[in-house]
């Protein structure tokens, strides 16, 4: 048998290997054409990792790699608009804040869309964008902030704890519809959560409690999205000389 007689059986396996190797890293038989959009969609899943690299069975997300992309964003004339999509069960706190203030500071319009849960520290990140929207059957964790690890016992730990959990009470009540004392309600409630204080709140009680603006899902995301950047290009050919 020849070479060209083998080769259209030879084609055929590649594409039937080719179409295996696609099941088996994507789940799919055919992977959509990468198309350029002008929305940049940043997922923060799993766990916020900070200064302490976590185990490597944990599913985390590293602030250090955000930022940048944040920055790039910010910078990129092509994206004009940052959908933030968040499924995490917290972490930690400073990296979480920080990750919250550079979303808010953000001269783009930005929608957060919490998917599954945004619990913790992922409170703050949730209610950072211009708008913010939660699954009918996401869930949030309101609760104190804890410290893991060697605590001394001296009044200068517990000060520095509280001066720690206000940063985050602020945040949230300055970037959100819920009121400080609704908030610390929320926070410290008890028989609740079995082995903790706090309270979990479920799509429309989030919003109900002011801490979200509305529920939704990723279609409303991005209609509501879009509907802001072109406010925001209307608005900048406004004030632009003539």
């Amino acid at each position: 048998m020849t070479s060209e007689q083998q080769e259209p059986g030879a084609d055929e396996k590649r594409k039937t290997g080719n179409v295996v190797e696609t099941i088996q890293q994507l789940g799919q038989t055919a992977t959509p054409a990468p198309a350029e959009s002008n929305i940049f969609c940043m997922t923060i899943i799993g766990q916020v990792e900070g200064h302490l690299v976590l185990p490597p069975q944990n599913k985390t997300t590293k602030y250090e790699h955000l930022i940048p992309q944040l920055v790039a964003a910010e910078q990129n004339p092509k994206i004009e608009g940052v959908l933030i999509v968040l499924n995490t069960v917290g972490g930690d706190v400073e990296a979480g804040l920080a990750i919250a203030e550079m979303i808010s500071s953000l001269s783009k319009p930005t929608v957060t869309l919490v998917l599954g849960g945004g619990h913790s520290i992922g409170v703050p990140i949730a209610v950072a964008g211009n708008l913010s929207f939660i699954a009918e059957t996401a869930t949030m964790t309101i609760h104190p902030i804890r410290l893991n690890g060697l605590v001394i016992g001296v009044p200068q730990t517990f000060e520095y704890l509280d001066k720690m959990q206000e940063r985050v009470v602020r945040f949230v009540t300055a970037h959100s519809n819920v009121t400080e004392q609704t908030f610390k309600d929320l926070m410290f409630k008890t028989g609740e959560l079995t082995r903790d204080i706090g309270t979990t709140v479920i799509g429309a009680d989030a919003v109900k409690h002011g801490l979200i603006d509305r529920v939704g899902g990723l279609g409303e995301a991005i209609r509501e999205l879009n509907m802001r950047i072109e406010a925001h290009k209307q608005s900048k050919l406004a004030v632009s000389p003539v």
